[in-house]
């Protein structure tokens, strides 16, 4: 029984983003029913909110007054993180919302404020035990700025940029809601806005979560890239047409990129009523 409840929590939770070693993954239980029952897993092609082809200067965010700590018209509040860190100190200064928004399943790094362990994190989202950051952000070490940029409910937004200790600027990189602006995106039907495939771009590189739609908007595959590489677990789901979604094949790539002597192997597959007809043992 426990090693059942372990297989389901790797599965659900841990397999996005959570680097596993091959040796455990070889070793986790796999779930022996197709039928997704996860509420919470994106099925459906997203309604995109952006025009990936816009010029990124038009989503830099306007120059204008603001109330104090209301941004994106969402009231905020300041929070601050001191880590003593070898011989120099790191500073993070942040804000964060309080209202309890339900976040974006297509979305891979969701930061927010942990207020029990007083640290950031940017996956497994839990509203009870902390909140959304949302508004500008700075991270420094002593005076100078390494890191500035503005979050959305959770999500990078507009301008994020990174400097050396010099501060000479190293990356300058775009985001609307989380999404990276160089993201790939192809359609059936680009009038309709018929998703056929979202490749997140990130200085040129793969880098986030890869989605796959059949023409009648559910998911066919969905998996993530990590420096350009695939990692984790890649899943292929049958077209049941709005029955409830049965997953076809699990396949099995390595935890982190570039890992050696690492070959992707089929872990499971399912038939359309999900149905287990293979598992690697």
């Amino acid at each position: 029984m426990k090693t059942t409840v372990f297989g389901l929590l790797i599965f659900f939770i841990c397999s996005w983003g959570i680097a596993q070693e091959s040796d455990s993954l070889n070793n986790a239980s796999i779930d022996s029913s197709g039928v997704v029952k996860d509420r919470l897993m994106p099925t459906t092609a997203p309604v995109l909110l952006f025009d990936v082809t816009k010029q990124k200067e038009e989503i830099k965010e306007k120059k204008k007054k603001r109330k104090k700590k209301i941004y994106f018209g969402e009231k905020t509040r300041r929070g601050f993180i001191r880590q003593d860190i070898r011989d120099q100190t790191q500073y993070q200064i942040f804000h964060y919302t309080t209202r309890v928004k339900e976040v974006d399943p297509y979305i891979r790094d969701i930061y927010w404020y942990n207020a029990d362990d007083k640290v950031i994190r940017d996956s497994n989202f839990d509203p009870g035990k902390g909140y959304l950051l949302h508004g500008p952000y700075e991270r420094r070490i002593d005076d100078s700025v390494m890191e500035k940029g503005m979050y959305y409910f959770g999500t990078k937004h507009g301008r994020w940029m990174t400097f050396d200790r010099k501060n000479i600027l190293q990356n300058k990189a775009y985001f609307n809601e989380g999404w990276p602006v160089d993201s790939r995106i192809t359609y059936y039907n680009r009038q309709d806005q018929k998703l056929e495939k979202i490749t997140p771009i990130s200085y040129d590189l793969k880098e986030g979560y890869y989605y796959h739609f059949y023409e009648n908007g559910q998911i066919a595959v969905k998996g993530e890239y990590h420096y350009d590489e695939k990692v984790g677990l890649w899943t292929s789901y049958w077209n049941t047409d709005g029955d409830p979604l049965v997953r076809k094949r699990e396949i099995q790539y390595q935890a982190k990129p570039f890992t050696k002597n690492f070959k992707p192997y089929i872990r499971a597959e399912w038939d359309r009523e999900g149905n287990l007809i293979y598992r690697y043992e």
